[in-house]
């Protein structure tokens, strides 16, 4: 989906889909220089990384494997509410295993902390964070990402997998939702 099919739910285009695809050949060139030699776990953080493994996946010249995580702290609202819930746990061991979280977007870091804590508990070699968007003035916990596409303001964002109210995914690029879009919605459910 383009921009143009949505005429006017955006406010802007913040990153195209060419600025996308440069900056994750560019993260995947220096993934495969730090784990050279080694196997690979990425794990997608569903529903919103998909776009993102699935293209990052792709653009690695080194031989990965992945598993899905599904957490929740959403809803359909537009803020994170810090309360975590497991939707779909991991189907792979990851004692011993070098793990490469793979997200599509870090704003609180509440979630992520949370992941990365539960994930430390199964005895991974080594574990890591990469995230196509993070936004620093958004953050309420520090979280150590190895691998940042973009640092973006902290505006509602949609696209490449970024939803709101599970729409949106499939746009190419990465923009700011119109506030009325999501003040209606508001609206019309009070």
């Amino acid at each position: 989906m383009e921009p143009r099919d949505i005429d006017g739910d955006l406010t802007e285009i913040l990153i195209s889909e060419e600025q996308i695809r440069a900056r994750l050949a560019e993260m995947s060139r220096q993934i495969e220089v730090d784990y050279a030699g080694t196997d690979l776990l990425l794990v997608g953080v569903l529903k919103g990384a998909v776009m993102v493994m699935a293209d990052l996946a792709r653009e690695l010249h080194h031989p990965v494997t992945m598993d899905w995580m599904a957490v929740s702290s959403y809803g359909s609202g537009t803020q994170s509410s810090g309360v975590v819930r497991i939707l779909k746990d991991l189907d792979t061991d990851l004692s011993g295993r070098n793990v490469l979280i793979v997200e599509d977007i870090i704003d609180s870091g509440l979630t992520l902390s949370w992941l990365l804590a539960n994930l430390k508990t199964r005895g991974p070699a080594s574990i890591e964070i990469c995230a196509l968007l993070r936004k620093p003035d958004a953050a309420r916990v520090d979280i150590d990402v190895k691998y940042v596409g973009f640092n973006i303001p902290n505006q509602f964002v949609v696209g490449y997998g970024l939803d709101y109210d599970e729409k949106y995914r499939n746009l190419r690029s990465v923009g700011i939702l119109a506030p009325h879009v999501y003040s209606t919605v508001a609206a019309a459910a009070l």
